[in-house]
């Protein structure tokens, strides 16, 4: 599923439990985001994922918003190279913020 800024901006009293600021490739970043259970990509009004140069921009774009947790995700490039069997391999994930308790 998909949220924009402004459905964002709309929403009353909005909490978002958790930010993910998911690494593609190391140059362009997107963030999921996690509210009441629900998993949604920022996009833009046409449906096409918001990209960012940073995960700093990520942040300042968010800013004004309650988070309770941020994470950078890597995804591992491990499973993909060449004369390895495929696996599951976990993304690194990299707690940058928390509310506290």
């Amino acid at each position: 599923m998909r949220i924009t800024l402004e459905e964002l901006r709309a929403s009353n009293d909005l909490v978002i439990d958790l930010l993910e600021i998911i690494s593609l490739e190391g140059q362009h970043y997107m963030a999921r985001l996690t509210l009441d259970g629900r998993e949604l990509l920022l996009s833009d009004k046409r449906g096409i994922t918001s990209l960012f140069r940073s995960s700093w921009e990520i942040q300042d774009t968010l800013a004004t918003f309650r988070v309770r947790e941020t994470q950078v995700v890597h995804p591992s490039a491990y499973h993909e190279m060449v004369g390895m069997e495929p696996a599951e391999i976990e993304p690194m994930r990299i707690r940058i913020q928390r509310e506290k308790s």
